[in-house]
């Protein structure tokens, strides 16, 4: 935890500043000038998202998540086709425009990046998998860039991957499971608890398919659940980076409708035999889905509020991810306004990068973030006040 780690702030700074100029590749070795106000922070816990009541913070400053899921570039980006340019160009766009926030899949379909065994037994991640991870945080922290980390998605489970049955296998022995904390999840947050811009990991994308659909195996909560606990205690023992789950529908997330999966009581009853803590077992908020589809059913989250649309009311609530662009009259601009007039913490659109898939992109997404950064207090997006980096 914060309070037990010797390095000061400016050895932080300075090393996340290293890593950009030594990566591996062409496209991945450009240093950066970290603006002056941001150096001094680096690491200092002046910057970091803590959660206080239903409310995320920053020091004794509220803040709203204005943000965007940018999951990929061109996909499998981490230890495999990683452009610097690309994610420093981007970071710099969504910076200018008032985003504070983006989701990330550090992990897409699980076949590059994460060494995995057929058996499911994780033994780490590629050299080349922490390096770009390296230049995505100091992107981040430079661009003051909160990133939710994804690091596990439904894809990795569906029958067309190539590595299907490692990672199914992975979830339903307990073993496994914990070779996949120990040896990725726990040396993910211990080597970036330093740096104040990994907000939270996602520890999966939308399970609610790995249960649902025959490509992905239906398999049982159980396995589940027990990965989210163990690996949320994991997460809390070992660095202040807060923890989430994507679930894709409300209907897994409340107890207003098929019960709340990731809930205190549910994760800590999965806990059997771990070497971690029980009492850490819990997301520190939480981020829901939603698409259009689901109105009819769940109905419409922007004008209700958090525990109206079936959340318990205990912890912070985004909107984690939600289309840019959807049928009838939906507006993405008067979205993210009701949400936040409607008490949510936070909205993130899908998505600002990668190939357009009827959802929108950025240029869609831009409105809504232009209209919050208008109407707001600037410190409740920036709580440090907004930079402009040096380059």
């Amino acid at each position: 935890m914060r309070l037990k780690k010797a390095m000061s702030a400016a050895a932080a700074a300075l090393m996340m500043i290293t890593a950009v100029s030594c990566g591996g590749s062409d496209n991945s070795s450009k240093p950066l000038e970290v603006d002056k106000k941001l150096k001094e922070n680096a690491g200092s816990g002046k910057a970091q998202v803590v959660v206080d009541g239903t409310d995320f913070k920053v020091g004794d400053q509220k803040i709203w998540i204005n943000g965007v899921n940018t999951p990929w570039d061109k996909w499998n980006d981490f230890g495999g086709g990683f452009n610097f340019e690309f994610w420093q160009e981007h970071f710099s766009k969504l910076h200018e425009a008032g985003v504070n926030a983006a989701r990330v899949w550090i992990v897409c379909d699980g076949t590059t990046g994460i060494d995995i065994a057929e058996d499911g037994t994780v033994s780490g991640a590629t050299d080349q998998h922490w390096k770009d991870l390296d230049e995505l945080f100091s992107l981040a922290e430079t661009y003051q860039i909160y990133i939710m980390a994804t690091v596990q998605s439904f894809d990795c489970f569906k029958d067309s991957n190539s590595t299907y049955q490692a990672w199914r296998n992975m979830v339903q022995d307990e073993s496994k499971t914990e070779s996949f904390i120990d040896n990725y999840i726990v040396p993910l947050v211990q080597r970036y608890d330093k740096n104040d811009y990994l907000w939270s990991v996602d520890l999966c994308n939308e399970p609610d398919w790995i249960v649902e659909n025959a490509e992905c195996g239906k398999l049982s909560w159980d396995g589940l659940q027990r990965y989210y606990a163990e690996a949320a205690a994991a997460i809390h023992e070992n660095s202040d980076v807060l923890v989430t789950v994507g679930l894709g529908m409300i209907k897994y997330n409340s107890d207003k409708q098929q019960g709340n999966k990731i809930s205190d009581g549910e994760l800590q009853a999965a806990m059997t035999s771990s070497k971690y803590d029980k009492g850490f077992a819990y997301v520190d908020f939480y981020s829901v889905h939603w698409y259009s589809w689901m109105q009819g059913m769940w109905g419409y989250p922007f004008d209700e509020s958090p525990e109206d649309f079936g959340l318990d009311g205990t912890k912070p609530a985004v909107i984690g991810e939600c289309p840019a662009v959807s049928d009838g009259d939906f507006d993405i601009a008067k979205a993210y306004e009701q949400a936040y007039n409607n008490g949510w913490d936070g909205v993130q659109a899908w998505k600002s990068s990668g190939q357009d898939d009827g959802c929108g992109l950025w240029k869609d997404i831009e409105p809504a973030i232009t209209k919050i950064s208008s109407t707001v207090d600037e410190k409740e997006l920036f709580p440090v006040g907004k930079s402009t980096p040096a380059m």
